[in-house]
């Protein structure tokens, strides 16, 4: 494990797109991982504290942040299930630069605010600076009701409980992939009072339409991070 973290109050947003759509957006390696003969993709604000190396003690104002991931869901050729992310907006220039570097992610800066009210209420907001200004993307959420775990075979179990990820190296043309470990999340049914779909047509990939068909709250888990490995 080279990471810790914990990701608090995230607001999981989905939409579901023609598996053909998302085909011709991966990197050669990974296809389309579908549920429901759909392809899902999934915009998740969240709050990421005490990010830091395994052997090293969190500080502060760098291992503390906010990030706002676009993600779809894939195979690789081995069949292994993961996430693929179009972008993770993020308001701290260090955490951009090693995620960049040491993973090969999409992070991008933009300039973010969050508050968290004291009926739990999570006001959000996001708009990128990195490569010139955009429209700001609104989020308003909150958990509510049972706290639970997501049943195997549901959607919410495709959609949430994924342990890996992957990335393109461009300069070397290589697929990359990293383990994720954390508990289960703990999920709630999510009340959404203003959302936007804006972050996926930042990217230039493709535009989501209608409001999300799915929308889950967890409160955190702890995460551990493992190194990438070539796939």
């Amino acid at each position: 494990m080279v990471m810790r973290q914990r990701w608090r109050d995230l607001l999981f947003l989905h939409w579901t797109v023609h598996p053909d759509v998302i085909a011709k957006t991966l990197p050669p390696g990974l296809t389309v991982d579908v549920w429901q003969d759909r392809a899902w993709v999934g915009i998740v604000p969240f709050f990421m504290e005490g990010v830091r190396p395994s052997y090293l003690p969190a500080v502060p104002w760098l291992s503390s942040f906010l990030e706002l991931n676009v993600r779809t869901y894939v195979r690789d050729a081995e069949g292994r299930p993961g996430v693929w992310f179009y972008s993770l907006d993020c308001n701290r220039w260090p955490a951009v630069r090693l995620a960049r570097g040491a993973f090969h992610l999409a992070y991008r800066h933009a300039d973010m605010h969050a508050e968290r009210g004291q009926d739990g209420t999570v006001s959000y907001q996001s708009r990128r600076t990195e490569g010139g200004g955009h429209a700001e993307a609104y989020y308003q959420y909150r958990g509510a009701g049972k706290i639970r775990q997501a049943e195997a075979g549901s959607t919410a179990y495709f959609l949430l409980e994924r342990y890996r990820l992957y990335s393109w190296n461009a300069s070397r043309r290589s697929l990359h992939t990293g383990e994720v470990w954390h508990p289960p999340y703990p999920i709630q049914e999510a009340v959404v009072e203003e959302w936007s779909a804006a972050p996926a047509v930042w990217n230039g990939d493709f535009a989501l339409e209608g409001p999300p068909v799915a929308c889950h709250y967890s409160p955190g888990v702890d995460v551990g991070v493992f190194p990438l490995r070539a796939v």
